[in-house]
């Protein structure tokens, strides 16, 4: 794809014109990166086109976690208008990446924690100074809460039963998901960073402390329940993440944060981690049949394998009723073995 054609007058500004550019593996969003090299020098520039994507929380909330000691991509200039950031390159080592390098997997994820756990300490702001205006933080909403669980209704159930959904399956769900609402805001709200899980982290073991872990997309973050991030890092959608991790993360984490109740936190996290799987399978299925990304379809398994463990915890009896009743086991992880 042809790269937008103010990107050599933005490079010129910053003293990067001429570099060679080489395109970086992107993800499920509209944004676009390449690696900018000149000698030994690179850097990465973010595309993100503004009619889709705004680029300044992305400014906002980087400036905010490096604050507070975090490895996030420096900023070397943006261009909000056009949709243009350029950024320090922290390197291609993944988690997943670092684990196949033969770092240990047990220390990369002690790490993550601790950078969680600083992160929800820390003070969260209404709003965080931007490029040109201040960025408000959305709020993690039940109402947001529950038009994510509703992707079920609009796009997995539809698919995997070949019918409409009825209004009142419809009405039985949503009601569902309202009862245990409250039981998800354990603790003063944080900074939620939504999507913090491998795909997003990288592991950095030239440096020390928490900056041993580079944290990369962080533009969704929003004023929410803490347990949410937790729950993104352990039951990630796109790895296996070891089953002994889940209590000795858990156990760590609020050792760090002492004043938290624990069965309260315990608690929300069943309930976001059931509503995070749940949003999850039918954004993959959207991502398959709107944008002709059908790759996400192999993570299916593995996500209702975390929605089924978290639908275990009694309070979430409501909602594992409605799932026992209207997504039968061939619906489910069987489903996607032929997903064609």
């Amino acid at each position: 794809m042809p790269l937008p054609a103010n990107v050599a007058s933005f490079l010129a500004a910053y003293d990067w014109h001429g570099a060679a550019m080489v395109p970086l593996a992107g993800d499920a969003s509209h944004r676009r990166y390449v690696r900018l090299t000149r000698g030994d020098e690179s850097a990465v520039l973010m595309i993100a086109p503004p009619d889709k994507e705004a680029v300044e929380p992305f400014v906002a909330i980087g400036r905010h976690l490096a604050t507070l000691g975090l490895s996030v991509p420096a900023i070397i200039g943006a261009d909000v208008d056009a949709g243009l950031v350029l950024l320090e390159d922290l390197g291609d080592r993944l988690f997943a990446q670092a684990i196949s390098e033969g770092f240990d997997e047990a220390e990369l994820y002690a790490a993550a924690t601790d950078v969680l756990a600083r992160v929800h300490a820390a003070p969260v702001p209404d709003r965080l100074p931007g490029v040109d205006v201040e960025h408000r933080l959305p709020v993690f909403t039940d109402e947001r809460m529950t038009r994510e669980v509703d992707l079920v209704l609009e796009w997995y159930l539809p698919t995997v039963s070949g019918t409409g959904v009825p209004e009142d399956v419809a009405a039985a769900c949503r009601a569902a998901w309202a009862a245990v609402w409250p039981l998800a805001r354990a603790g003063e709200p944080v900074l939620v960073q939504f999507d913090y899980h491998s795909p997003n982290l990288m592991w950095l073991p030239g440096r020390e402390g928490l900056r041993r872990v580079g944290v990369l997309d962080f533009q969704d973050s929003l004023r929410g329940p803490a347990a949410y991030d937790l729950v993104s890092l352990i039951q990630d959608p796109r790895r296996d993440v070891p089953a002994a991790f889940e209590a000795k993360l858990m156990d760590r984490y609020l050792a760090a944060r002492p004043t938290l109740d624990r069965d309260a936190f315990v608690t929300s996290y069943a309930v976001l981690g059931a509503q995070r799987a749940a949003r999850i399978l039918g954004v993959f299925v959207r991502l398959w049949q709107r944008d002709g990304k059908p790759g996400y379809l192999r993570h299916q398994p593995r996500v209702w394998s975390l929605l089924e463990r978290n639908l275990h915890h009694p309070a979430l009896a409501p909602v594992k009723a409605w799932f026992d009743t209207h997504l039968p086991a061939p619906q489910r992880a069987a489903r996607w073995n032929d997903p064609a």
